[in-house]
């Protein structure tokens, strides 16, 4: 499972005056907020009668993502930097509100590949009729309905404008949110995957994103193994990628452009590059051990070179001087040795005058 930090918004969906929404919304946030604490999600209220949407008035499909009106651009960023929602709804007439509906409408991308959680209230059906009528529109747009639901009966569980307080229910809330986080996780590498773009790939299936703080897990179990065949061949562990915490990796992550390679949520491959005086610097090329000899590295290598600012005179890297393999590929690619001290041997080639660099 990913290590990263779970968004997750609370649509309160009621926009009618004197609504049992907000009461709801606060008792779900307040049952579940502990274990939310223990799985790292962040919680965010969002009442739809607050974010105040007219009925959908963008000229364009929302499937464009071209926005006109601030209001749309503001619910497109906070449903874009969510990575799942539990949506607090009534049954209106065996539906759901028209202001839910509404603000699903408005998107079209963001909603992708996200899951969703409900909690219902109403009097006899509990609301359950309202959640059937979504899960219909959510599917629609790639979010993916939960099977755990909480199904408030009004008369059971409402007293003098107050949810009561019921141990069963607290722990059905629970339920929501575990499983939430569970599939928000699971999805995640579909979400990176419809945000990389087109552009060619060296592994089918697999893309390419900017590594940041939050994948230093993943960065640190990739160094470990990609590293020990430079320790063997080195005769010392006495190298960087091995040595490091993984707070000292979120550290780097945070200073150097890093780019990975994924699949299924899997880091394949990474390099990292940054500009000091008037060099390019790359490193931390890796692949993992059954991609090697797949043209991995160079693809990464030549991403990484691609990305050099302008008026960056060479482009320069080192591994260990005993690292035949690694020194063979470098010179294939271009590189020359231009020193070495007997544990590190330094290469560098020149950016060609108009900028472009790459390999063959």
């Amino acid at each position: 499972m990913s290590t990263k930090p779970v968004r997750v918004l609370v649509l309160v969906c009621s926009t009618r005056p004197g609504a049992l929404g907000p009461v709801v919304g606060q008792w779900l946030i307040g049952a579940i907020a502990p274990r939310a604490a223990e799985l790292g999600v962040e919680l965010l209220p969002v009442s739809l009668g607050d974010l105040a949407l007219p009925f959908l008035d963008e000229e364009d499909e929302p499937a464009s993502g071209v926005y006109r009106h601030e209001h749309t651009k503001r619910w497109s960023a906070m449903v874009d930097a969510a990575d799942g929602f539990i949506a607090v709804t009534p049954e209106y007439n065996y539906g759901m509100p028209a202001a839910f509906k509404n603000a699903l409408d408005y998107l079209g991308r963001e909603w992708a590949w996200k899951p969703m959680g409900f909690v219902s209230y109403g009097n006899t059906s509990a609301g359950t009729r309202s959640v059937q009528h979504a899960k219909q529109v959510v599917s629609t747009l790639r979010l993916v309905p939960l099977g755990a639901t909480v199904a408030l009966r009004i008369a059971d569980a409402v007293d003098c404008g107050r949810i009561r307080p019921d141990a069963g229910r607290v722990q059905a809330a629970i339920g929501v949110l575990d499983e939430l986080v569970r599939l928000a996780h699971a999805l995640r590498p579909m979400r990176e995957r419809a945000r990389s773009g087109p552009g060619e790939v060296p592994v089918p299936g697999s893309y390419v994103r900017a590594l940041t703080p939050d994948d230093a897990a993943e960065v640190l179990v990739l160094q470990r193994c990609c590293w020990v065949e430079e320790a063997q061949a080195n005769d010392t562990l006495a190298i960087s990628a091995l040595e490091e915490s993984l707070e000292q990796v979120r550290a780097w992550l945070a200073t150097w452009q890093a780019i990975g390679l994924w699949r299924d949520g899997r880091l394949l491959g990474m390099v990292r590059a940054r500009r000091v005086d008037d060099d390019w610097h790359v490193g931390r090329l890796g692949v993992v051990p059954d991609l090697r000899g797949q043209g991995v590295g160079r693809w990464l290598l030549r991403e990484a070179e691609a990305a050099a600012d302008a008026g960056c005179r060479r482009i320069a890297l080192s591994t260990g001087a005993r690292s035949r393999h690694n020194i063979r590929l470098y010179h294939a690619q271009g590189y020359r040795t231009e020193s070495s001290d007997g544990t590190t041997a330094f290469l560098a080639k020149p950016v060609p005058a108009d900028g472009a660099v790459g390999v063959s």
